[in-house]
């Protein structure tokens, strides 16, 4: 009867571990769905952030070569002015 006793004991350890097991599992499951939802959730607005820089960083490259034109063209002004003045032109 012994050894029967410590086999019963044993399997029912065994199945109580297995079933720990399974809820545990069944949790981590929850959370990956969760996250899931999440992440698809956040998808569309990381999409947009990420076109917001990409028209942003677009938008100071124009700026940038817009502001060296006017530049360039405002100190050729201010030399055709002082050509001007001091009698080159």
């Amino acid at each position: 009867m012994r050894a029967e006793d410590k086999a019963a004991t044993s399997r029912a350890a065994v199945h109580q571990r297995m079933d720990q097991l399974v809820d545990r599992v069944g949790h981590v499951e929850a959370s990956v769905a969760t996250i899931g939802e999440d992440v698809a959730e956040m998808k569309p607005v990381t999409d947009d952030v990420r076109r917001w820089k990409l028209m942003g960083i677009g938008a100071l490259g124009v700026t940038g070569i817009a502001a060296m034109a006017l530049g360039v063209s405002f100190a050729e002004a201010i030399r055709r002015v002082v050509f001007v003045i001091i009698g080159k032109g």
